[in-house]
């Protein structure tokens, strides 16, 4: 089992940056990547990026080169966003495959507007 909570959410505005935290805990040594995911209102979830346990990470276009996706020791992911825009708005959520079950987190509400 492997617990993900996430935190950080808020309203910003358009240009402004918030940083998002996912807290791991459970079964975590057996964690190998882990991503970052949104889904708007109205619209599918989407990846955004992801990061694994060697600190390579990936990318959706869509937030290339303003979102950074980083892990520390303490088994806590981070997306750093900068330049939101309005189209960033969404709930936002970590998750992790492990050992053939997909974990979420419950999710962070992020609002960008002025």
């Amino acid at each position: 089992q492997v617990r993900l909570v996430e935190s950080g959410g808020g309203l910003v505005q358009p240009g402004g940056s918030l940083r998002l935290s996912c807290a791991t805990s459970g079964s975590i040594f057996s964690i190998y990547v882990m991503g970052w995911y949104r889904q708007a209102p109205g619209k599918q979830r989407e990846w955004v990026a992801s990061i694994t346990t060697g600190g390579s990470t990936n990318y959706a276009d869509s937030v290339k080169g303003r979102f950074t996706i980083s892990r520390d020791n303490a088994n806590t992911v981070y997306l750093q966003m900068n330049s939101l825009k309005p189209e960033d708005t969404a709930v936002y959520y970590c998750n992790t495959p492990v050992l053939g079950t997909v974990y979420w987190g419950q999710g962070t509400q992020v609002t960008v507007s002025s």
